[in-house]
């Protein structure tokens, strides 16, 4: 048995409660991301380390080390203290991950920027985090990075320098690197505590803005190498890895849990598309697969009409996350694609982020209506969201967890940590969750309001903040409603200024456009003279959700 049951230990007397503390072995790697790769570049030096599949570019363990160092020199040379933030704004690419383990071998701060952000966005990532040095793509479809920088620069006084991937420039900044010694580049890793922030990754806010989670070497080194050893991954594994690096399903899941291991980090492309992943798994013998739902769905549709074209025989495990998983999709998932021991997670930013996970050995009915049981080292409990008590199992409640890889804070903003991390140190969730007498947790709900739209977290709240600027709008919610597609779409229920002209959902959208990530923009516009209150004037958006499925022919 690898968990405890909490209680006083007269199980005649005590009811099970709904908490479990993981196991505390494997042990977790104490040790730095840079000293982590480091070792493991010596024992696997001729492995792949990494492989860029859109350009054929592909590093040996030997190389991605030498690469990193050669990085991580020029970024002492440019000045880069430890403690400082530098920010990486740009979809999916090799020098991502350089940036990744560079920064983290000099001690500094990655800030990991949302793709999709738009210069509102964008502006106030770079400000709050004082980033001072950012990488950044050059344009992704029609989002051109370079002027969405120059635009928010001035209001960014310590951003002082800015490198744009794949130009002369990045070659030019790479270079200056030669002039620092090695020695130089050992002292500041010996400097160095597993302890150290390391990463500063935003996650949508209920008051308007989003707030950084700080997060140090120990949590996301310790967190993606135990995700990967709960799929049974070993040195030689290729690992598939569709999912946005700027989140941690992709750097810390993906990324830190493959070079902790001596597997090999496979990018299919900058952005996701099915046939780049499936070619990917195919040509590059992959044996692990990442995805939201939506992802393997599109995977699947594929494989119906070409599925001739790509051999998915080494595909064994992989990760399902990000959203529930419909029962269907998991059982395709085994059966046509080979994944007999895919896994589904649960977490959050703010804990590293996976605190349970279904086993390779689990049930069908366990790994789709459940999200598994809880993580090595970490402690789980459901609570009464009003009490704080610990409630018993099979009854709804607050998820909370402890542990290693419990966030160090919000970036700059105590005030916001100490609402989410209560002073005994678990982190509060904000989802209900029930617990079954063996351990395993449903999500049945959320506190919060949070939509989770193809694996994105939008808190409606932020959407509404940046609504109210429109002239015509006098009062406006935001909800969730269910979408075969993306599991939730945003539904926006306006209340409009009087003697305004009615917005439509095309003018609502354009208002949107270019100023929010595309998928903070509402889909559906649902004009109202009011909103369902509480007798003490709280909106009802459970009661807005309800008449949203009648209204959209959803029920």
């Amino acid at each position: 048995m690898d968990t405890d049951y909490a209680g006083s230990g007269d199980d005649h007397a005590t009811e099970r409660l709904s908490y479990r503390r993981g196991p505390d072995s494997p042990a977790l790697p104490e040790e730095t991301i840079g000293g982590n790769l480091a070792r493991i570049a010596a024992a696997y030096p001729e492995l792949d380390a990494l492989v860029e599949f859109a350009t054929g570019r592909r590093w040996t363990y030997r190389e991605f080390d030498a690469a990193v160092s050669d990085l991580a020199r020029a970024l002492v040379a440019a000045g880069v203290a430890k403690g400082d933030r530098v920010g990486v704004w740009s979809p999916n690419c090799a020098e991502w991950v350089l940036v990744q383990y560079a920064t983290a071998r000099v001690g500094g701060i990655l800030v990991n920027l949302n793709p999709a952000y738009r210069d509102h966005e964008i502006r106030f990532a770079l400000k709050q985090s004082g980033t001072s040095l950012l990488f950044t793509a050059t344009q992704v479809k029609s989002s051109d990075y370079v002027a969405m920088v120059d635009a928010v620069r001035p209001d960014c006084p310590e951003l002082r320098e800015v490198v744009s991937f794949g130009t002369p420039g990045w070659t030019a900044f790479v270079e200056r690197g030669a002039d620092v010694a090695a020695e130089t580049l050992a002292e500041r890793e010996a400097a160095l505590s597993p302890e150290d922030p390391i990463d500063i990754q935003y996650t949508s806010g209920t008051t308007g803005f989003p707030k950084g989670a700080t997060l140090s070497h120990r949590n996301v080194l310790g967190n993606g190498f135990q995700v990967a050893e709960i799929q049974g991954w070993a040195p030689g594994d290729r690992v598939c890895l569709p999912v946005p690096l700027y989140h941690c399903f992709g750097m810390v899941m993906g990324n830190l849990g493959a070079t902790s291991h001596g597997a090999c980090m496979v990018l299919p492309g900058p952005l996701f598309d099915p046939a780049d992943t499936l070619a990917a798994v195919s040509q590059e013998r992959c044996t692990v697969l990442y995805g939201v739902p939506t992802m393997f769905i599109a995977e699947l549709a594929l494989l119906e009409k070409a599925g001739d074209k790509y051999d998915l025989g080494s595909l064994r495990t992989g990760v399902m996350a990000g959203s529930p998983c419909p029962v269907e999709v998991m059982k395709r998932v085994i059966a046509e694609m080979g994944m007999a021991e895919v896994t589904i997670c649960y977490g959050m930013t703010e804990t590293s982020p996976v605190s349970t996970q279904t086993r390779r050995d689990d049930s069908l009915e366990r790994r789709v209506a459940t999200v598994g049981r809880v993580h090595p080292h970490v402690e789980i409990k459901v609570v009464d969201p009003d009490s704080g008590e610990t409630v018993p199992a099979d009854t709804p409640g607050e998820l909370c967890t402890r542990g290693y890889s419990v966030m160090l804070g919000y970036w700059n903003e105590p005030e916001r940590t100490a609402e989410a991390v209560d002073a005994d140190g678990w982190m509060h969730t904000g989802d209900l969750a029930q617990m079954d007498a063996d351990g395993y947790v449903s999500i049945v709900g959320r506190i919060k309001d949070m939509v989770i739209r193809g694996g994105e977290n939008v808190y409606p709240r932020e959407v509404e903040e940046f609504l109210y600027a429109h002239p015509d709008i006098e009062d406006v919610q935001v909800i969730g409603v269910p979408d075969e597609r993306y599991g939730e779409e945003l539904m926006a229920w306006i209340r409009m200024r009087p003697g305004a002209e009615p917005l439509t959902a095309e003018a609502v959208r354009d208002f949107c456009h270019g100023r929010l990530a595309h998928y903070k923009i509402p889909k559906y516009v649902h004009l109202v003279d009011g909103f369902p209150m509480t007798v003490t004037g709280k909106v009802r958006k459970v009661e807005m959700r309800d008449q949203a499925a009648r209204i959209l022919g959803l029920e």
